[in-house]
C-alpha cells in the first residue's frame, strides 16, 4: 500500500516568540509565501516555504502530527523540532 501524501509549506524559524510574531501577520497564503522568503532560515524559504508533495513518515514526527491533523489552507501553531520552530500551511492531503 502507498503512504498517504501532503503537500505543504512551513516557514522556519530560531524561537517561538519570532514565529508567535510571524503568525500574527499571516492572514491568507500570500502572506505566508511572503514572510517565508523574508524570514524562513530553510532551503525552501526563497519558493515561499513550498515542501512540495511527501509522503507520510518522511518529516519528523512533531512535523507529521501537525501536517496530519490541521485544518487546510490556514497555518499552524508554532512547532518545536529540532531544528527550530515551525509555522506550517497545509495545501492538500491525499489519504487514499
Amino acid at each position: 500500500m502507498v503512504a498517504p501524501s501532503a503537500w505543504a509549506s512551513h516557514i522556519l524559524v530560531e524561537s517561538k516568540s519570532e514565529a508567535v510574531q510571524i503568525k500574527d501577520k499571516v492572514n491568507k497564503l500570500k502572506d505566508f509565501q511572503k514572510l517565508a522568503r523574508k524570514k524562513s532560515s530553510c532551503p525552501s524559504g526563497p519558493k515561499g516555504g513550498d515542501l512540495g508533495w511527501f509522503r507520510k513518515g518522511r518529516m519528523v514526527k512533531e512535523f507529521e502530527e501537525v501536517v496530519w491533523s490541521a485544518p487546510l489552507n490556514s497555518v499552524s501553531a508554532p512547532v518545536k523540532t529540532q531544528f527550530g520552530y515551525h509555522l506550517i500551511w497545509v495545501h492538500e492531503r491525499d489519504e487514499a
